[in-house]
């Protein structure tokens, strides 16, 4: 019976000496480069993350005019939604129900209306001027306006009504000035910027969403009653949209609004879309003039 042989693999002579010191160098250089890394011992130029403002960090002001946008302490979305929430608004879309003219002037003369429609808006002036989308209020015979801070809505009328661009101005009228949202340049909020969805899906008044701008110059056509209604320049978001915050605001970490939430596609998750508000300044600028 043959004697099984056994492999010695221990390094011998010198190597035995020279491998653990090896070890332990080489465990003490990367630990040394790791500590300089954090510590930027070696100088050089700032991370890329740097040059980024977190919530925490902007303290830039939202225009909404009775709080101010402080995004310290409590956190960014929070202080978003308690500075720039009060300036949005619930639309409601009131009809006419039933047929022939005497019923519907019996409607008009008792107040009987029925609600076609439930969209989202916000005041872009103290004075009381909303932006929405035009077919949230396509058909109304009332709009009523309920703000967060008042028992009763208020009656809205259309001062501006853009079918080719689906946004409409309405005006409300209060004793007091309303809380507003500054407009922004959305030409200047970069793919992958943090947003700020706000308003009424499905019902559940003035709910927040979050997400990131996912890209810019889409284009989209959906057919309604009037024909088909074509949108250039569109902002994609994967922020939650849903049916109810159509004419919402689309914000950024400053609560400046860059867009107006429009469309979403049913047949995906996370891609929904917002009017730029390159393209609102032109119906805004219009009504100044």
């Amino acid at each position: 019976m043959k004697e099984k042989k056994t492999i010695d693999v221990r390094p011998r002579g010198k190597m035995a000496v020279m491998l653990p010191a090896f070890l332990a160098g080489a465990l003490f250089i990367s630990s040394l480069m790791l500590a300089a890394d954090k510590l930027r011992f070696f100088g050089g130029t700032s991370s890329p993350s740097d040059s980024f403002q977190t919530a925490s960090g902007d303290t830039a002001s939202s225009g909404v005019t009775n709080a101010s946008l402080d995004l310290s302490g409590t956190g960014g979305y929070h202080a978003i939604a308690s500075s720039a929430g009060p300036a949005v608004v619930k639309i409601e879309s009131k009809v006419q129900s039933g047929g022939g003219v005497s019923r519907q002037q019996s409607y008009r003369q008792q107040g009987e209306l029925q609600t076609s429609g439930t969209g989202s808006g916000f005041l872009y002036d103290a004075s009381g001027y909303i932006v929405t989308n035009e077919h949230v209020i396509d058909g109304a015979d009332r709009i009523e306006v309920s703000v967060q801070g008042y028992d009763l809505p208020f009656q809205a009328e259309v001062v501006e009504s853009r079918y080719d661009l689906d946004l409409a101005v309405l005006k409300i009228t209060g004793d007091q000035p309303f809380p507003f949202l500054s407009v922004a340049d959305s030409d200047q909020t970069q793919i992958g910027a943090s947003v700020i969805a706000i308003g009424n899906p499905y019902d559940l008044d003035f709910s927040l969403t979050t997400g990131v701008l996912s890209a810019t110059e889409r284009q989209i056509s959906i057919p309604d009653e009037q024909g088909t209604r074509s949108y250039e320049h569109l902002l994609q978001t994967d922020t939650a949209i849903n049916p109810g915050n159509s004419g919402g605001p689309l914000l950024n970490l400053r609560g400046e609004v860059i867009g107006v939430n429009t469309a979403v596609n049913a047949e995906a998750q996370g891609i929904g879309f917002a009017i730029p508000a390159s393209t609102l300044h032109t119906v805004l600028d219009s009504i100044k003039k």
